[in-house]
């Protein structure tokens, strides 16, 4: 008898019907209803030019300047000091390439690690084509930098120490204060990129930074926004001319929507961080238990300075990629590491800087927890991936 074609009806039943568990909030996160309910104004009613003097144009510059403020408020800095972006990537090609090329008559000498997302990293690669020297730090089997090797590179023609704050593919947490004490003392410019850094401590002046990187995507707000922070009397060389906005160091009409929702998202995740860091760490905490307790597995990163959301796991024997599939078939959705390099057929270069081969660097799957993952969620994950791991390695021995 020939099958019925599977009618447009039945397709999204079935679809109804499959559970969804979203597990890779570190790729990005779902905008807040709060958020999006604080931007919406701003798309249709409040739509003035912020560079316009009339009404329309004052009602949209004060509702940045607010959004300033709060941003301010959180990171312990003057309004001044926050630059408003288009992302994460721009802002950190702007901390790199404007310090630098503003401080080239002081020195030509920038200090990263092997570890860092892939816009610093190569951000660095066309500064060396600029006649830049830059220092690719080593890090421990964890994913840490040591403070003492940051001491040790710097030279007399040092500008600049960017680190990241964690590590968006295996969430090691680095000693951003140490290393914010070694930079001050020798007077050294210090950056970090804290895109991942939500649910952490953001006071600049505890944590010692010069510049910060943010962006919206990571922290329930909107994709396409921004922030660098960079401290009062830094000289730094704008990427984009033409308006002079931001204080001349930002050219463009601004994203207003973009930039009230980036505010608020920031003042709600962290308004709530202890709370909902305490919550993440022990569905974190009982995944990679469980996950562990599966033969031939390791966990990869930091187990004491580990974002609350984060755990990256080898399976031994099974590839990242097939085990993603596998789960999304089910409904379940992860990543192999980072959604940047998803498109890259090499294996990640964190995981290698911390001693994976690069075979074992491909049998890696990382899980990112978030605000709306449940305890019911990560039981029926550990029950998937235990089934999955056992037939694809069962395919791989046959």
């Amino acid at each position: 008898m020939k099958a019925k074609k599977e009618t447009k009806e039945t397709k999204e039943a079935k679809k109804e019907m499959k559970k969804e568990i979203y597990l890779d909030y570190a790729a990005t996160t779902p905008l807040d209803p709060q958020v999006l309910k604080e931007m919406l104004p701003y798309f249709s009613e409040k739509y003035g030019n912020p560079s316009s003097m009339h009404e329309k144009g004052l009602e949209a510059k004060q509702a940045i300047e607010d959004s300033r403020k709060t941003i301010a408020k959180i990171l312990n800095c003057n309004p001044g000091e926050i630059i408003f972006t288009s992302s994460g990537t721009e802002s950190i090609n702007l901390a790199l390439k404007g310090i630098a090329f503003a401080n080239k008559d002081r020195g030509n000498h920038i200090i990263t690690s092997k570890i860092e997302h892939h816009v610093v990293l190569d951000t660095c690669k066309y500064l060396e084509s600029q006649g830049f020297r830059v220092t690719y730090l080593d890090v421990d089997k964890y994913g840490l930098v040591n403070p003492f090797d940051v001491a040790n590179a710097i030279t007399g023609r040092t500008i600049l120490i960017s680190i990241m704050y964690s590590n968006n593919e295996i969430g090691t947490i680095q000693q951003i204060e140490e290393i914010g004490i070694i930079a001050k003392s020798r007077k050294v410019l210090f950056h970090t990129d804290a895109c991942q850094s939500g649910l952490l401590d953001l006071d600049i002046k505890k944590l010692g930074v010069d510049l910060l990187t943010m962006n919206g995507s990571k922290i329930y707000g909107p994709k396409g926004s921004g922030i660098l922070y960079i401290k009062e009397g830094i000289k730094i060389t704008p990427l984009l001319h033409g308006g002079g906005q931001e204080n001349k160091l930002r050219s463009g009409t601004e994203n207003v929507p973009g930039i009230i929702g980036f505010a608020k998202a920031l003042e709600l995740i962290q308004k709530d961080k202890e709370k909902e860091s305490k919550r993440l760490i022990e569905l974190r905490d009982y995944l990679i238990k469980e996950l562990l307790e599966i033969p031939k597995t390791r966990l990869n990163g930091s187990t004491d300075k580990r974002l609350p959301n984060n755990v990256n796991i080898t399976f031994f024997g099974v590839e990242g990629e097939a085990m993603v599939n596998q789960l999304s078939d089910l409904g379940i959705y992860i990543s192999t590491g980072s959604a940047c390099d998803s498109k890259k057929e090499e294996s990640s270069h964190v995981l290698r800087a911390i001693g994976l081969s690069a075979k074992n660097a491909q049998d890696i799957v990382r899980f990112s927890l978030g605000k709306y993952t449940k305890e019911e969620d990560i039981n029926y994950v550990i029950k998937a991936v235990k089934e999955i791991v056992s037939k694809l390695r069962k395919v791989s021995v046959n």
